[in-house]
């Protein structure tokens, strides 16, 4: 008896079994033990389990496949950490999950839905790539924005006059003739459009870099490094340095915190929520002078729909920053609005009758502002098209822009279809 307790009260952990020693190290974490390792011999076989390794993995990276941070297969799990702690082991892995997440959503939703656009994301940058970047331009990148371009070096759409541009990862929206398609600036492009931008007087002792722009319109997204807010550029960007801020201040902390998990810039922030609303389906890629990312809601809430006699209509807006002046005059925002037109499948019907297809006829719609009427529209047509329409015929899109005196507005009104053909004005027929 006495024996027995002696051998009890020596047993060190070396004598403990297999699984009782790898749920220690399970436990005391990665670190832990790779020390462990260099024990002994019976340290190192436990520490090398394959198992555990993928336990740390899951538990600290989020990962279920042995890659490394650029998504290429390694040969263990154990490889695969060791990878990741060399490139992210300065930075809180609280905040590495939720960048590769951010980044994660975007890929796989582009490889299924827009693969072209896919194809112009870069490969993600150095430690030492980053900070020529902020030796050239004098500043330091918020820590959230400085792990977006570890993983994603932004988007390579080719040069100015490439048809790259119209796969813009932001995408935009088009009225008119006027165009915006919004694309991630590399860093290199970061730096030389900041420089660019600085040229112009405005924030030149300000920690601000362009990180974002229209390939078609001068729609631009600047980064403030010390507070880590998202501005974008106004009408007035160009002769007076006009921006608005994309996100509210309250949201935005500990941009510069190394220690801080939950550190998150206004950079990450929009990006998550453009990750959110691409996953959800409320905006994807939409044809037309070109394919690309449209930013008009295609679902509830922000997105209206009626269905009245077989046709449906859906209405959805998106405020305008780069023709808006929000300093003064009753105009100072602007708002783009889409209007979709289609016949459900079992056609129209009137009077109890179905028919095979319909015409619009008369449109009628009131924009308020305030409850103030700012525009009553109400006549034929829409921008001088009678759009027929049959059940198994493309949608009709039309889209539109109006400017309020506030920020806040609605539209109301209602369309008139004719079931059949309008015939009055056959020449007219879309």
């Amino acid at each position: 008896m006495d024996e027995g307790r002696e051998r009890e009260e020596k047993m060190g952990l070396e004598d403990l079994g297999d699984l009782v020693l790898q749920t220690i190290l399970l436990k005391s974490g990665p670190k832990t033990a790779a020390v462990s390792a260099c024990v002994s011999r019976r340290f190192r076989v436990s520490a090398s389990d394959e198992g555990l390794w993928r336990k740390f993995c899951s538990q600290v990276l989020d990962l279920s496949t042995p890659e490394d941070p650029f998504g290429n297969p390694t040969p263990s799990f154990k490889v695969t950490y060791k990878s990741w702690n060399e490139g992210f082991g300065m930075y809180q892995w609280p905040l590495v999950r939720r960048v590769k997440k951010c980044w994660r959503t975007i890929n796989n939703w582009l490889a299924i839905n827009f693969p072209e656009a896919r194809n112009t994301l870069r490969k993600g940058v150095s430690e030492a790539e980053i900070n020529e970047l902020e030796d050239k331009l004098g500043l330091k990148l918020p820590i959230p924005t400085r792990l977006l371009y570890r993983f994603c070096d932004g988007q390579d759409m080719g040069g100015p006059d490439s048809t790259g541009c119209a796969l813009g990862l932001i995408g935009g929206y088009f009225f008119y003739e006027h165009g915006v398609n919004v694309y991630l600036l590399p860093l290199h492009e970061v730096i030389m459009e900041t420089r660019e931008f600085s040229q112009l007087g405005f924030y030149s002792q300000s920690k601000i870099i362009v990180v974002a722009a229209s390939a078609f319109l001068e729609k631009m997204f600047f980064l403030n490094c010390t507070t880590g807010q998202l501005y974008v550029g106004t009408v007035k960007l160009a002769t007076q340095g006009q921006l608005m801020s994309c996100v509210p201040d309250a949201l935005i902390k500990s941009v510069h915190c190394m220690d801080d998990g939950q550190s998150q810039d206004a950079m990450l922030l929009w990006l998550e929520e453009h990750g959110r609303r691409l996953e959800s389906g409320m905006i994807h890629p939409r044809e037309g002078k070109i394919r690309s990312i449209s930013l008009f809601p295609e679902t509830s809430p922000l997105c209206s729909a009626a269905i009245t006699n077989g046709v449906q209509i859906r209405a959805s807006a998106v405020f305008v920053p780069e023709l808006s002046d929000v300093t003064h005059g009753s105009e100072k925002y602007w708002f783009s609005y889409s209007i979709r037109m289609r016949l459900m499948p079992q056609g129209c019907m009137l009077d109890g009758v179905y028919f095979s297809s319909c015409q619009l006829y008369w449109r009628h719609w009131i924009i308020r502002s305030n409850d103030v009427v700012v525009s009553d529209v109400d006549g034929e047509a829409v921008i001088g098209k009678f759009p027929l329409l049959f059940p198994d015929g493309e949608e009709f899109v039309y889209e539109s822009c109006a400017p309020l005196p506030s920020s806040s507005g609605s539209i109301v009104g209602a369309f008139t279809f004719v079931p059949g053909r309008y015939k009055r004005n056959p020449s007219l027929l879309v």
